[in-house]
């Protein structure tokens, strides 16, 4: 059983009262993780922390910033082992999925080094007579970054990376269902030398979730927010940003469609939709769940992709290597075979697993003739499943594809590229992939969606614009007339 304890001004201190609460492991049920409780009192004593901590490391010159951020690259990826464990314990996940958190982790945190001399600006020209006149961009103050327990590293890492990089201090509110992963993240980054109170860590209850986010969104030192998780827990950290004029970046949920077009190559789609839908056992953001296959094609694709994914390895990842180990928890397997069973109720048909389930341990679900008028065409499963829809052209395609409040990821599979550019243009969604899959992230990319999947982006330079305020100044060169 891990220990969590809060960090806060770079020190490992109780949550107020001693409160602590346990996260279980969800194939065992046995406790995984001993956290800190924290209340809103440490909520505050965090982000006064990180304010106390900004002069200094806003102060730090951008070559120092990038030499701390790289120390914690090597840290972070020497411990893979260890975060690999901690991660499996937590959430069940299989050991590739821990070691490859860790392996896009250590190249975030790389790129946002890179980027510690890329916080620029620009001379504008005015029409002033004798005016110099300058855009700075400049850090804000203290960042929180709000993660998610799906892909723990990655996006803890994530919410925190690049506005370290920009001279912000930050916040992390951990999840709790993944207390230990995202306290393991910020010991790395104290351990590489950053500074008392840049990096705090608050753990907390479910049931303290409101109250603790509220608290930390409406601190006045807290200049920015980011938040990765669903559109309904989104919509609340919008509307509480909203309250307190605060900007907030969204990375929220999806429905990512796949396009296959008739000439398409039908091989490489397949590959494609097994690897979208089924990594982490689907519980990726990015996750493909709609297949939107031409019908002259249908046949071939929806036989290829049953056959393999009836042959993925699944069980307990405690017990060897399998591709589909454990959902995050009950709720899961119940909201798959409910939106699965309607479906078969209008009409789909089950062409690889479903049925019963042992406890959180799932096989991978291939649902054929899904149409629009089900819920399972709209509603987010977050679970190892993939339905197919069969359509007449590539117009309808377009249509189905869009018809969805979701817009995060997508891809489109077509041998001609000039077809597949253009109709890539005319999906609503933040990011397309022609002849890939959509489950993809690298860390110089913008990454973000939009309608219900969010705004802003992350990644790169993009993500500078995002933890940075861009300033107007002004030099009078000579002197200046004014009308009175």
């Amino acid at each position: 059983m891990e220990q969590v304890s809060l960090l806060i001004g770079g020190k490992d201190v109780a949550a107020h009262g001693g409160r602590t609460f346990d996260r279980l492991n969800p194939i065992s049920a046995e406790i995984a993780t001993r956290a800190a409780a924290a209340s809103v009192e440490d909520a505050v004593a965090a982000a006064d922390a990180a304010a106390r901590a900004f002069p200094a490391w806003s102060a730090l010159g951008p070559n120092a910033r990038r030499a701390r951020l790289n120390k914690a690259a090597d840290l972070l990826e020497a411990r893979a082992g260890e975060f690999s464990r901690v991660m499996m314990a937590e959430t069940g996940c299989t050991a590739g999925w821990g070691h490859f958190n860790v392996h896009l982790a250590t190249s975030i945190l790389r790129e946002a080094a890179s980027l510690t001399t890329q916080v620029t600006g620009e001379v504008v020209p005015s029409d002033v007579p004798g005016a110099l006149a300058m855009a700075f961009r400049q850090p804000v103050g203290v960042c929180l970054g709000i993660a998610p327990w799906n892909a723990p590293v990655i996006l803890g890492v994530r919410s925190i990376a690049v506005p370290l990089a920009c001279g912000n201090t930050v916040v992390l509110k951990a999840s709790e269902v993944c207390p230990a992963t995202h306290r393991l993240i910020a010991k790395v980054l104290q351990d590489a030398g950053l500074g008392d109170g840049v990096v705090n860590v608050i753990t907390h209850t479910p049931q303290d979730a409101a109250a603790v986010s509220e608290a930390l969104i409406g601190h006045p030192a807290i200049r920015r927010v980011n938040f990765t998780g669903s559109s309904r827990v989104g919509r609340i950290v919008a509307q509480t940003a909203a309250k307190y004029l605060k900007p907030v970046l969204l990375e929220l949920g999806g429905k990512a469609p796949l396009i296959v077009l008739d000439d398409a190559d039908i091989d490489a789609a397949v590959s494609a939709t097994v690897f979208g839908a089924f990594a982490n056992s689907g519980q990726i953001c990015m996750s493909t769940e709609r297949v939107i296959v031409h019908e002259q094609v249908a046949d071939e694709f929806a036989a290829k992709l049953a056959k393999r994914v009836a042959g993925l390895p699944s069980g307990d990842p405690r017990q060897g290597e399998v591709v589909l180990g454990s959902v995050i928890g009950r709720s899961t397997v119940d909201k798959v075979d409910h939106l699965v069973a309607d479906a078969v109720r209008q009409g789909a048909k089950v062409l690889t697993g479903g049925g019963a389930t042992t406890g959180t341990l799932m096989k991978g679900v291939v649902v054929d003739h899904v149409t629009p008028a089900m819920e399972l065409f709209r509603e987010e499963t977050f679970g190892p499943h993939v339905s197919i829809i069969r359509v007449k052209s590539a117009e309808e395609a377009l249509a189905v594809a869009n018809d969805t409040e979701y817009g995060l990821s997508s891809a489109i599979f077509t041998r001609d590229i000039a077809k597949g550019i253009e109709l890539a243009k005319r999906l609503d969604s933040g990011i397309t992939h022609i002849n890939s899959s959509t489950v993809q992230d690298e860390a110089q990319m913008p990454f973000g969606g939009v309608k219900s999947s969010g705004y802003g982006r992350f990644g790169g330079r993009a993500g500078i614009n995002e933890f940075t305020e861009l300033r107007w100044i002004t030099i009078q060169t000579t002197p200046r007339q004014y009308p009175f």
